[in-house]
Order: structure tokens, then C-alpha cells, then sequence
């Protein structure tokens, strides 16, 4: 029970805003231009004398900077030209140690042994995690050699151990200056926010133009792309650090230099080692995008698979080579920061000094016998066969029931969608996004979202844009409906929630184009495909904050709805579910953040939205539509983020959740 206290005189409540003229407007402005054409001609249509050149621009602005920039010394395009030659060094070097070897005149020294390599990674696997990390480490690398991936995974790799350290460096730099200045920070944030909702592609797009066509481009994209996340991890990281040990190195003193580097940083290790984790998964991710711009490794592979008829099985095979990367840098990288407990630090050193005396000694023996060097055709495993033979019989047994989904997807669901959004009058949208604004988050997240949103129609770009709402509205909603409901299984079933996290480290560490394999051989190339490979792509942030949402719904709520008689599915749908409701919504905001990245993959196969401006960019060398486009895809990110973000924290207030 709660005490209430009356005071003298009655207070009334502030009086709700009246939201009914705003609404009329938008509908006035949604319907006119349906019924009267003639009185609001360029509500449908933006005006061409409204739009923005900004794509010309900023075209223009960088042939300047190749053509015309000059220092005196040197021009822009000559200094750009000498970081992509510095660039070149070490990622030559790495490629002869992993890819190629180095032949002088006669003499050819051979790569790493994938012989040496296996075994040695599976004895550091044991020093560093035990029997688990050495099987995972075993079973991973013997797949990418007996499966004929080693070439394209060390070619990838020789990529990744380049980009990988210089990603963590100057994020780690820039995150500390961002700590150490407030005002850098609060220019350096939305920022940040910015490059982590751009598509991976349009990074590309001015790499290419200014550094050209080739691995060194896929480097430079690689450290843009996966530095944000170290930058922001290490403020977050130090501002956590306890305060009195910065004093106390005061006191005892040291300067701020010794501070820093002596206190600060190691202090905030664990922090920074997530950072350093999301570095090397985003690294390869982005390496694997790269192939788009001639980087080679894995990531051509897959894209060479998109273009044969028969290319899902070697594409699978790839793509599952990718995860076992992806797995061995993930696991790996994490042991060597938490070495296991209960061994000898003398037996740790001695196997990971066995493990280079076999790493070298099967290196050198592979001058004398090749085959350490690359394992035979004929010793390795395919089952591209099954794959398409598999393919064969769907197409012959289950084509005229694909088709029928395929066609009641597109006249019953894709296609008028698409057309209402297409038509719909940018006026009422621009009014409507912004009235769900500032119901959300008052006059500021208003004015946000709508400057957002008219940045599409004033470059241009609102059929497009409208376009990629459609499909990552209808994606992210199918997304959202099953991972809630797999959520819920993982939530209430352990035995689904281990099968269920085992799932989403596949799908999370599979490349973007493999998705893309399956659906065109199933339902060919178009918006349906594009539908199911953005769900299966875009899904796994719903089934993760729901069970996790779900499972940290305090038990003694559960326990009184029991106790009052409620039923199970009474007690799911009245407490659980609306307890962890701002979670989920969190979820949901990851959903459409992915379906956006994912949206820009599909262009490959028909889609013709944002996404496919940002890929014909790339193959027209058209960095300012490129870049316009990609814009567009991170504002509309950026739009859906912060008005689910200001609904969950209003949520969470009203529900007392901290």
C-alpha cells in the first residue's frame, strides 16, 4: 500500500498535446494528391528544380583532389598513390608468408606448410584453452585444406593480419584523444555512429577512386570499417576505470603519459579486448566484402560462385571455410587474451615453442616434399555434386510449388506494398515520421528524424529509398516474427537455447553473398529472393534479445501471476513479453540495422533500391552517387535507431527497469 499525501490545493495534471490537427494535415496531404492530382502536383513527385546535386559535387570535389590538388612537392593523387605503395609492403610480405612463398631466380622458398600450420595451431589451442580450443582449432583448419579453401583462406588471412593491427591502433589512439577531450567526443560520436550504420560497400566506392583497384583498396576500406568499434570501446573502456587509480599514480609521481600507458590503459584490458575481438571479426567480414574491388581470398570465391550455374555447392563450401576462420579468430584471439587456468606457465611456454619448432620444421621439410606445401587435387574432399544434384531434383520435384510461393508473395504482399510506398506523398511522410518523433522524444528528435528522412528526396533518391523501406520492412517484420518466436523456445528450454546459440554463431560468421546462393537457385533472382536471404541474414539479433530478455525477467514476478492463478501463456503474454519488451525493441533495432547492410548485397540479384545505386556505383567508378546513396541507407538506419531508442528508454521508465 502507498501513503498519499493531500496538500492544500489540487494540482491538475498537464494536459496531454492535441495530436488531432497533425494528423489531419498528414491525411490531407496523403489523400490530395490521390484525389486532386492537379492541386498538389509535387507532392508525389519531388521536383527536379528541389533537388540537391549533391552526388555531383562530391564527384567533382574528389576529380579535384586526384586531378588537380597540389602541395607543391607532391600532388594528391601522388600521395595517395605512395600510402597505397606503403600499404603494399607488408601485405606483399604477408602474402608470401601464408599465400605464395618467394621465388629468387631459381630458388623458391616456400608458404607456411598447411601441415605446420594445423599442427601447430592445435597445439597452442591446448596451451592456451585446452582439449576444446585444440579440437575446434583441428577440425576448423583441417576443413579449409581438405575441402581445396586453403589457398583463398591464407590469402584472406595474409589481408587480415594487416588490417587487423592497424585497426586496433588508431582506434585505440583516437579513443583516447575522444577521453581525453570532451569537445572531440561529442564531435566524434555521431560520427562514429555514422560509419557503423554505412553499408559496407559504399566504402568502397572513394577507396577505389582515390587508391584504385586491388587488395591494398580492400585494406584501407577493411581499417575504416573496423576501427569505429575499437574507438568507441576504449572510451567506454577508460571512462570505467576506478578514478583514485589515476590519483594514486599522481601522487606517486608519475606523468600523465606514465599514467596513461601504465594505469589507465592496462586497467581497461578486459574492455579493450572486446574491442580488439570486434576488430578481427568486422576485419573479416569486411576483407570477404572487399573481393568486390579485386582483394581476392574467400570473399572472390563466393562471388564467383553467384555467377555458375551450378556454384552453390562450391559457395557453401567457401562460405562454411569462412566460418571456420571466423571461429579459429574469435576462439583463438580470446584464449590468448584469458589463458586457461591450472597449467604450468613452464609447460604453456614449452608447447607454444613446440608449436613453432613444428610450425617451422614442416615449413622446411615442405622444400623436399610438396606436398606439405599444398595439398593434392586428388586428396581433397567436394561435395559440389550433392549440391547440385540436390538443386536438380527441387527444380524438376518442387518447381510449380516455389513458383506459386514465389507469385503469392509478389501480387499478395511485395508488390503492393512496394507501390504504396512508391506513391505515397513525401510531404505526409516527412510530417508523419516527424510526429512519431516528437512523441517519442520531443521537438529535437523530431527535427532529427525529419532532416533525415528529406535528405532522400532532395538527392534525388526517394524511389530507391522507398524502395529499401519497402524490402527492410517486410524483411525486418518476418525477421522479427520468427526470432521472437525461437527467442521465446530458447527462453523457456535450454536444450533450444544451446541449439539455438550454436545456430546464430553460424549465421553470424557466414558471408553476406552466401546467403544469396540458396534463394536464386530456389526462387531466381528478384525481390522474393532477396526477401528470404535479408530474413535469414537479419534474424539472429531477434532470437538473442528475446531469450535473453526473457530470461531476465526477475522470477517473483513470474511467481505472483502464478500464485494469482494466471495460466502459462497468460503469464508469457501479460508479464514476461511485456517486461522484456524494451529489450526486444532492441532487438528489433538490430534487425533493421543488418537488413540495411544486407539490402545492399541483394542488389546483386535484381533488387532495385538504395542498394543497388551503391553497387552500380562501384561498377561505374561513380564515387559521388555511391557515397549519396550510402548516406541515405545509414540516415535511414540512424532514423529507425533513435526512434526505437527513445521508445525502449521511455518504456523502461514507465516499467521502473534500469
Amino acid at each position: 500500500m502507498t501513503d498519499v499525501t493531500f496538500s492544500g490545493s489540487y494540482v491538475a495534471p498537464p494536459r496531454a498535446k492535441d495530436w488531432s490537427g497533425i494528423y489531419g494535415l498528414i491525411f490531407v496531404l496523403a489523400v490530395i494528391p490521390y484525389l486532386a492530382p492537379e492541386a498538389l502536383p509535387w507532392a508525389k513527385v519531388f521536383p527536379d528544380a528541389w533537388k540537391v546535386p549533391l552526388s555531383v559535387w562530391i564527384r567533382d570535389g574528389l576529380n579535384w583532389l586526384v586531378k588537380d590538388l597540389s602541395f607543391g612537392l607532391f600532388t594528391f593523387k601522388e600521395m595517395t598513390r605512395a600510402m597505397a605503395a606503403v600499404m603494399a609492403w607488408p601485405l606483399d610480405l604477408a602474402k608470401a608468408i601464408f599465400f605464395d612463398g618467394v621465388t629468387l631466380g631459381d630458388v623458391h622458398l616456400p608458404r607456411l606448410s598447411w601441415a605446420g600450420v594445423i599442427l601447430a595451431m592445435t597445439v597452442w589451442g591446448w596451451a592456451l584453452g585446452g582439449r576444446g580450443l585444440a579440437a575446434v582449432g583441428f577440425v576448423s583448419l583441417s576443413y579449409i585444406a581438405l575441402f581445396g579453401q586453403w589457398n583463398g583462406a591464407m590469402l584472406t588471412l595474409s589481408m587480415i593480419v594487416i588490417a587487423v593491427p592497424l585497426g586496433i591502433g588508431l582506434g585505440l589512439l583516437l579513443g583516447i584523444a575522444a577521453w581525453r577531450s570532451p569537445r572531440l567526443r561529442q564531435a566524434l560520436v555521431p560520427l562514429l555512429d555514422l560509419m557503423q550504420t554505412v553499408p559496407t560497400f559504399a566504402y568502397l566506392v572513394p577507396i577505389m577512386f582515390l587508391i584504385g583497384v586491388g587488395p591494398v583498396s580492400g585494406i584501407f576500406a577493411t581499417v575504416l570499417y573496423a576501427m569505429p568499434p575499437m574507438t568507441r570501446v576504449t572510451m567506454i573502456a577508460l571512462d570505467g576505470v576506478a578514478p583514485e587509480l589515476a590519483e594514486a599514480g599522481l601522487m606517486a609521481g608519475a606523468s600523465s603519459r606514465q599514467i596513461l600507458w601504465k594505469i589507465m590503459v592496462p586497467s581497461a584490458g578486459k574492455g579493450l579486448l572486446v574491442g580488439v575481438n570486434q576488430v578481427i571479426m568486422l576485419s573479416l567480414n569486411m576483407v570477404i566484402i572487399a573481393a568486390m574491388v579485386g582483394a581476392g581470398g574467400l570473399g572472390f570465391d563466393v562471388l564467383n560462385a553467384l555467377r555458375i550455374a551450378n556454384g552453390l555447392g562450391p559457395g557453401l563450401e567457401t562460405g562454411l571455410a569462412v566460418v571456420a576462420l571466423a571461429i579459429v579468430l574469435d576462439r583463438y584471439s580470446q584464449a590468448a587474451a584469458a589463458p586457461r587456468r591450472g597449467l604450468d606457465p613452464a609447460r604453456r611456454r614449452l608447447s607454444l615453442r613446440l608449436g613453432l619448432g613444428l610450425l617451422v620444421g614442416f615449413t622446411l621439410l615442405s622444400v623436399f616434399v610438396p606436398v606439405l606445401e599444398e595439398l593434392p587435387k586428388g586428396a581433397r574432399l567436394s561435395t559440389g555434386a550433392i549440391w547440385s544434384d540436390l538443386v536438380r531434383w527441387i527444380n524438376l520435384n518442387m518447381f510449380e510449388q516455389l513458383d506459386a510461393i514465389r507469385t503469392f508473395l509478389v501480387l499478395n504482399l511485395l508488390k503492393p506494398f512496394k507501390e504504396f510506398l512508391i506513391g505515397f506523398p513525401w510531404p505526409a511522410m516527412l510530417l508523419l515520421v516527424g510526429a512519431i518523433g516528437w512523441r517519442l522524444g520531443g521537438r529535437r528528435l523530431a527535427l532529427l528524424v525529419v532532416a533525415l528522412l528529406a535528405f532522400i528526396p532532395l538527392t534525388g533518391m526517394w524511389e530507391r529509398g522507398m524502395t529499401t523501406v519497402y524490402l527492410c520492412g517486410i524483411s525486418a517484420a518476418f525477421a522479427v516474427v520468427l526470432g521472437v518466436l525461437l527467442g521465446i523456445l530458447g527462453a523457456h528450454s535450454d536444450r533450444w537455447h544451446r541449439f539455438l546459440e550454436n545456430m546464430n554463431d553460424t549465421l553470424q560468421t557466414l558471408p553476406s553473398f552466401v546467403y544469396l546462393l540458396p534463394v536464386v537457385m530456389l526462387f531466381r533472382v528478384g525481390d522474393v529472393s532477396a526477401l528470404f536471404a535479408v530474413v535469414a541474414y537479419s534474424i539472429v539479433p531477434a532470437i538473442r534479445y528475446t531469450d535473453h530478455g526473457l530470461r531476465r525477467v526477475p522470477p517473483n514476478l513470474i511467481e505472483a501471476a502464478a500464485m494469482d492463478g494466471c495460466t502459462r501463456r497468460q503469464i508469457l503474454f501479460k508479464v514476461e513479453i511485456p517486461y522484456a519488451l524494451p529489450e526486444i525493441m532492441l532487438g528489433v533495432n538490430q534487425v533493421i540495422m543488418m537488413a540495411l547492410s544486407m539490402l545492399v548485397v541483394t542488389s546483386l540479384i535484381g533488387t532495385n533500391d538504395l542498394g543497388k545505386a551503391v553497387q552500380m556505383a562501384i561498377t561505374k567508378a561513380e564515387p559521388g552517387d555511391g557515397l549519396v546513396a550510402g548516406l541515405a541507407i545509414a540516415f535511414l538506419g540512424i532514423t529507425a535507431d533513435r526512434l526505437i531508442a527513445a521508445w525502449a528508454t521511455a518504456r523502461k521508465r514507465k516499467l521502473g527497469i534500469p
